[in-house]
């Protein structure tokens, strides 16, 4: 991923107004980040706990999205939509995000089960298991990295056109 600056996050959110933009926590360790190691920059708001947002390039343009966690309980542990790990080591909740444009102020919302801090990255780079002899467990690597980061684009992109 492409490092962003505070004023890059700041301005390109298509689904939220001026005052969120605003308001919102920005990562504390931003100015820190392996943008090397990420397929896109999630974060969960430290003033408001159930908001997070999720940033990644479309068309090679920064484009973010807020996102809410849903109050309900899921009954069963479920897996997560973007990096599809199925031995996680952290939670998966529900996310929804208001449409952009006229849609988003109609109401509309898309809704995913996202790990809750978004740890994607790290898990897609984890090394997989061998699942029999002769098993490329690079290449198996490479093609979660790369699921991953058409799963994100995609939700944005649902997102941003409002359909």
């Amino acid at each position: 991923m492409l490092p962003l600056t505070e004023q890059e996050i700041r301005t390109s959110f298509v689904n939220a107004s001026l005052k969120e933009r605003t308001n919102l926590s920005l990562p504390p360790e931003l100015s820190t980040l392996n943008w090397d190691k990420l397929d896109y920059l999630g974060w969960r708001d430290a003033k408001i706990p159930g908001l997070g947002y999720v940033f990644t390039h479309l068309d090679g343009v920064p484009m973010g999205i807020v996102l809410r966690q849903s109050d309900g309980k899921v009954r069963s542990r479920p897996q997560c939509a973007w990096c599809e790990d199925v031995l996680l080591p952290n939670d998966v909740v529900l996310f929804a995000a208001k449409r952009a444009g006229q849609a988003g102020r109609n109401g509309n919302t898309i809704g995913t089960l996202v790990c809750s801090h978004f740890e994607c990255s790290a898990n897609v780079r984890k090394r997989p298991p061998v699942a029999y002899i002769g098993f490329d467990v690079e290449a198996a690597r490479q093609h979660r990295i790369e699921a991953l980061r058409m799963h994100v684009q995609n939700f944005v992109r649902d997102v941003r056109d409002g359909a």
